[in-house]
């Protein structure tokens, strides 16, 4: 009988069994890798595809005319998305609101249509497209219309928010007391959109900047011309002596220091809109 110490190597016979599942283990290690360099080159393949049909329909994109600043088949689109925004558009749905210890310090953001050179104490704001002789009112008369208040988040189309208290006129008190005509010709009725010019259109008193609003959305119960922010009258960096506040749409739409509002049944310019902003701007 043979002896065997630590220093000795003897070959043992290897089970049939055993041989049997080293090899089905190779084997099912080579498929796994053939099928992995198999997903590669396809993957590497739809990559390429991807990033070619990117880049072709970038420039396809680019290659057309445009319309209002955007390449047209994105303007159709925004169009698309207009419309159904309207469609959907709601006045009772309301924005939130906030406890007044929400409150963040104001912010001063754009200052297109601010001229440093304008004069508040000969500020008054012209209409145009209503009713009656009266063109145009001063801060006096605003004041005079049931006051609103308000604590909401203006939302920067930059992605910032701030919650501010607005304090002002309903946009709807002052359209009752400012009328429209009508498209019957019957007396004002906010309640009948069909018999109402489509829009408002508001612009600062240099005309340098300018928004449009659907008429709805002007009926709104928080929209407001406002003539103070968080309990103090509006600052010039802010757009005194009056702006809009308008917590459904984005701050793009809440136009400072109004110098001319103007009814009427063809869209309004935007400004933001002409280069390539949603028009509606809701959110």
């Amino acid at each position: 009988m043979s002896e065997i110490n630590g220093n000795d190597q003897v070959d043992m016979p290897v089970p049939q069994e055993t041989k049997s599942a080293l090899q089905s283990t190779v084997d099912a290690d080579a498929e796994v890798e053939r099928q992995m360099r198999q997903l590669s080159r396809r993957s590497f393949l739809w990559s390429a595809v991807a990033i070619g049909a990117g880049y072709g329909g970038v420039r396809w994109l680019n290659s057309r005319r445009a319309e209002d600043g955007i390449p047209w088949p994105l303007r159709r689109a925004l169009q698309t998305n207009e419309a159904l925004a309207r469609d959907l558009f709601d006045r009772s749905r309301l924005a939130p609101t906030f406890a007044a210890t929400r409150i963040d310090p104001l912010r001063a953001n754009g200052d297109i249509g601010l001229d440093a050179d304008f004069d508040a104490s000969q500020w008054q704001l012209n209409i145009e497209g209503a009713s009656g002789e009266t063109q145009s009112v001063t801060l006096a008369q605003i004041k005079a219309l049931p006051q609103a208040e308000m604590i909401t988040e203006l939302k920067c189309i930059e992605g910032w928010a701030a919650v501010v208290r607005w304090t002002g006129a309903r946009l709807s008190d002052f359209i009752a007391k400012y009328p429209p005509p009508t498209n019957s010709g019957k007396a004002f009725d906010a309640q009948n959109l069909a018999d109402l010019p489509g829009y408002v259109g508001l612009a600062t008193p240099d005309g340098a900047y300018y928004v449009g609003l659907e008429m709805e959305a002007s009926l709104h119960p928080q929209t407001l011309l406002c003539y103070a922010m968080n309990g103090q009258a509006l600052r010039p960096e802010h757009g005194a002596p009056l702006r809009l506040a308008i917590p459904v749409k984005y701050g793009i739409k809440s136009i400072k220091r109004i110098g001319t509002l103007t009814y009427t049944n063809m869209r309004p310019a935007d400004y933001w809109a002409e280069r390539g902003y949603d028009y509606h701007a809701g959110h």
